[in-house]
C-alpha cells in the first residue's frame, strides 16, 4: 500500500468507529492485566462471563493472593487452560506486590517480566490501561496486516515493527483496536466477508470474496420483483 492507501484505509476505519475500545471488561488497569493474560487462546466473550464474578471480588493484585490458586481456578475454569493460567496469574500477584508495590508497570521492559505476560499482553495494557501507542499484534491483526497489504511480515513481530513504521499519526493510539475488530468480524479467518468492507478497493488480497455464502443472501420477495 501507497502512504495515501494506508491514510485513506485508517480514515474509513475511524470513520466508521470514532472511538473503539477492547472488548475486555475490566474496572482498572489490574484488572485489564488479568483479563488479557486470561484471554489467550480464549475468547473476549468468554473470559468476560468468567471474571465478572471474579472482578467484583478481586480488585488488587493482594486480594488475588487472598483469593489463592484454588479460589481463582473455582472462576476460571471455563476458560481453556485455566490450570497453567491460574498458576501464571497467582505469580504474577506475588510479583506485582513483592516488587511493583501492589502496582501494575507502566513500560513494556517490566510487564514483560511479569508469569505469563508476552510482548501482545504488554502492549495492550500500555494501550488501554496507560494511555501509549502501541501495537498488539494478535492473530486477527497478524491476518489483516499480511491479507491487505497493509503490514506484511512472516512473525507478529516483524507485523508489529511494519504497523509502527507505517500508520500515520492520527491514528496510531486506535490502531490496533480498528484491526482487531476488522479481523473479528469481517476480514475473518476462513471465509473474509469482501462483500461488505469498506476498505476492499484498498485491500491486495487476491481471493476476494466478493458474495455472501447463498444461506445470507437476502431473497427478493414476489412484491419486490413486481414493483
Amino acid at each position: 500500500m501507497t502512504k495515501d492507501q494506508i491514510f485513506e484505509f485508517f480514515r474509513r476505519l475511524a470513520e466508521g468507529n470514532p472511538s473503539p475500545e477492547t472488548e475486555l471488561e475490566y474496572g482498572n488497569p489490574y484488572q485489564l492485566l488479568v483479563a488479557v493474560t486470561l484471554s489467550a487462546q480464549a475468547t473476549d466473550v468468554g473470559v468476560n462471563k468468567a471474571t465478572r464474578a471474579l472482578f467484583a471480588r478481586v480488585e488488587t493484585p493482594q486480594q488475588m493472593l487472598d483469593l489463592g490458586e484454588d479460589g481463582l481456578k473455582d472462576h476460571i475454569k471455563t476458560i481453556g487452560l485455566f490450570n497453567s493460567k491460574a498458576k501464571n496469574v497467582i505469580a504474577m500477584a506475588r510479583l506485582l506486590v513483592d516488587e511493583h508495590g501492589g502496582e501494575v508497570p507502566q513500560t513494556r521492559e517490566e510487564l514483560v517480566t511479569l508469569p505469563g505476560v508476552g510482548r501482545k499482553t504488554a502492549n495492550v495494557v500500555l494501550n488501554c490501561a496507560f494511555g501509549q501507542e502501541t501495537f498488539a499484534v494478535d492473530t486477527h491483526i497478524f491476518r489483516v496486516g499480511n491479507r491487505t497489504g497493509l503490514a506484511k511480515g512472516k512473525t507478529p513481530e516483524a507485523v508489529e515493527a511494519k504497523l509502527e513504521k507505517r500508520v500515520p499519526g492520527p491514528f496510531r493510539f486506535h490502531a490496533h483496536h480498528w484491526l482487531i475488530l476488522h479481523g473479528r468480524y469481517v476480514c475473518k479467518a476462513r471465509t473474509p466477508e469482501c462483500w461488505r468492507c469498506e476498505l476492499v478497493d484498498l485491500c491486495s488480497f487476491r481471493k476476494k470474496v466478493l458474495e455472501p455464502p447463498k444461506s445470507q443472501r437476502v431473497k427478493a420477495t414476489p412484491k419486490e420483483i413486481g414493483s
